[in-house]
Parts: C-alpha cells; structure tokens; sequence
C-alpha cells in the first residue's frame, strides 16, 4: 500500500533507488545533487539494499565504474549535475555505444562560467545527441515516477540504452512536496529481476566489450543504436501503461487544455507548473490557452508533437539554456521543435523565449506576457521577434 511523505525531489529518488536496489551505484557528490547519493549511502549503510557502492574520485571514474558493471551483468545507477556531467562527457558515449542499461538522475544546473550551482538546461542539452534517452520531470512526484519506468525502458530488449531522468536543481530537488511513495514490493515487482543479455562475466560464452571500431565496423554499430533508440517510445509508452497500475497516467508529454486552444507554449520541467497557473488565469477571461509539457525528449517525438500543435494559430517554445552561435541564438528545444513541424507540414507562426538561465526565477506575470503576445501573433500572422530572453537586463 502506498504512503505519502514531505521529501525533496532528491529524497524521493533516492527513495527510488532504494526500492528498485541496484546491484552496483558508483557516484561523485555536486551540488545539487549530491542529497540524493547521500541519502543512498544511508540506506547501504543501514542495510536496507544490497548495492555495491563505489566511491570514486571524480564523475569521469563513476560513470567509468558504472559501464565496466553494466558490462559485467549488473543493473546499474549513478547520479550527477552540470559539471559533473560534463567530466562524464566522454564516458557517456561509451555507454550508449556499449548498449550498457544504466539509469541516472541527472539534476539540472547551469555549466559554468562563470561558476553557478543553480538551475538550468545546459547540461542535459549538451548530452543530447550522446545516444541517451532522456526524460524531463515538472516535480519530486515525477522524478521518482520516472526514475522507477526509466529502469524497465533501459533494460527492455529491444532498447538497451541508458536513460537520464532530469530535474530541475533547487526548485525540485531540494523543494519538499507531497510524494506519493509505493509499497515496496509493488516497486519491485514491477521492475523486476535484471537479466543481463550480453553479461562480460559469462564464461560458458565469450565476448568482447569496449574493442576498437575502425572504418569496418564502426558505422555499423551506429546504425545499430541507431535503430535501438528507434524503438524506445513504443517500449516508453508500453512502460508507461503498466505505470497505470501505480494510479498515474505518462506519455511522451502531457497536454494542458489543449484541444480547443488557439495558442500554446511548449516548456520542460518544473516551469510547466507555473504555466499552468497561468493558463487558468487567462482561461477565465475567455483566452483560449493551452499548455504542452514535453516528458521525452530525447527520442525526440516530432511526428506526435506535429500532430498535437498542427491546429494552433502560434506555438511559443520556452527555453531554459540557449544554443550560442546556432541560428538566432535560440534555445536547443525551439530550434528541434521547429525542424519537427517542417518536417511533418505544419507551418504556424513560433517564437523561442530564452528564461531563467543560471536560475533565475520565472514568475506567472512573465508567463502571461508571453500568451499575450501569442494571441497577437495569432491574429497577425506576424512574427515580432524570433528569439527573445525573458526577464533579462538588457
């Protein structure tokens, strides 16, 4: 039977991670993630998993250590932020291109310079073509729901790839909400037990991990990852209607009164929340707005966010991190949303705002300034600005 607690989002991965008790996490501490191993910790310490905890000297040896346990058989987590990510960053292609299932919590935070320890998108955005399926979180309740799906997408045969389960640092992370946490042995029986396809350790059947792919062969295995992150929103939403069990519904994202909108914002993470808000409050005056929070994002779902925005008069993308030097400047979620409507034949007028970068608040008062110039977007046809940054001293 479930019960509900006042953790933050840290603390309710961490949760997770001790209920889905993965044979091996290896991890490096950084702010602000750094509750969530030591949380874990606590519960290796008091007896409460079985996982082998590896202490290490840097993010590049956890998600080295992560990869050699993968390969050996083990179900596998870790959890890192910004620039521990980034010391991860030559590792992380190494376990993808390995097919090594491993999950992580991944807490968002500005990369630096200059250094900042608070919220935004830099980092999973530059990890995005890493060959990691990622997936974004509004709150602690969809972190640990996530990180508990991430497990059964990951290991699924047809996938075998890792995923990252993204929050946004401080304002869930650290928040503490009502969290709906499961029985234990619910958890687990959904889970299951891990059975390793190609462990290294299997002596009656040899193989080889990590060799060497020059011009022959090299190609090859990317187009076998290739055709594996091809299968992960069919494996994510099957996931997702098991989860049904647990009493909530996921998908690829998660429309907010949408059908009869005129107008929409597209957003990630905890700002979907404050959105929200925001299209109630303009509802109530007879706007019709709608919301579209993006749960996946990496596979990229553009023929289903195509189909869900073909009918709007103006979409609007709020990005938290900027892709510098890409066209306009503009953020990395616009500038994918666009080449996915072009692609699939819509053509609608679309605006990028770039917010809260190195975490600074977003409030409603922004928010509806920026329906309200989608509104009149709609009834010109006219596109004022491209790319614009919200809430920033010019």
């Amino acid at each position: 039977m479930s019960t509900f607690e006042a953790l933050s989002g840290n603390e309710a991965v961490a949760t997770a991670m001790r209920q889905i008790n993965p044979d091996v996490m290896a991890a490096y501490p950084i702010t602000p993630q750094t509750s969530t191993i030591q949380r874990f910790a606590d519960f290796c310490a008091d007896g409460l998993v079985d996982t082998e905890y590896v202490t290490v000297e840097s993010e590049h040896s956890a998600m080295s250590a992560c990869v050699g346990a993968s390969a050996a058989g083990s179900r596998v987590m870790t959890a890192t932020s910004a620039n521990g990510l980034a010391l991860m960053w030559e590792v992380l292609y190494i376990a993808a291109s390995n097919r090594c299932p491993i999950v992580m919590s991944l807490v968002n935070r500005a990369l630096s310079g200059p250094i900042n320890i608070h919220c935004d998108h830099a980092d999973v955005m530059g990890m995005r073509d890493s060959g990691w399926i990622i997936l974004m979180s509004e709150n602690g309740q969809e972190a640990y729901d996530n990180l508990i799906q991430a497990v059964r997408i990951a290991e699924h045969p047809d996938v075998l790839l890792p995923v990252a389960v993204c929050q946004d640092g401080f304002i869930t992370s650290h928040s503490i909400e009502r969290i709906e946490i499961y029985d234990d042995a619910q958890v687990k029986a959904f889970v299951g037990t891990y059975q390793p396809r190609w462990p290294l350790l299997d002596l009656d059947a040899p193989k080889t991990h990590g060799a060497v792919g020059f011009s022959d062969y090299y190609y090859e295995h990317k187009r076998q990852q290739v055709e594996a992150i091809a299968q992960a929103p069919r494996v994510i939403l099957e996931v997702a209607e098991e989860f049904q069990s647990f009493g909530r519904d996921y998908g690829l994202f998660e429309s907010y009164r949408l059908e009869d909108a005129t107008v929409a914002v597209v957003v990630a993470n905890s700002t979907a929340g404050t959105a929200r808000v925001v299209v109630d409050r303009l509802r109530e005056e007879g706007r019709k707005a709608g919301l579209l929070k993006l749960r996946v994002f990496r596979p990229f779902p553009a023929r289903e966010l195509a189909d869900a925005l073909g009918h709007l008069e103006a979409v609007a993308v709020m990005d938290r991190s900027v892709s510098i030097g890409a066209m306009q400047n503009a953020g990395p979620l616009f500038l994918e949303l666009v080449a996915a409507l072009t692609l699939h034949g819509v053509r609608l007028p679309m605006v990028d705002y770039v917010f809260g970068l190195g975490g600074r608040d977003i409030v409603p008062r922004e928010i509806e300034g920026v329906y309200r110039e989608l509104f009149q977007m709609a009834e010109t046809g006219q596109v004022r600005q491209a790319v614009s940054y919200l809430g920033v001293r010019e």
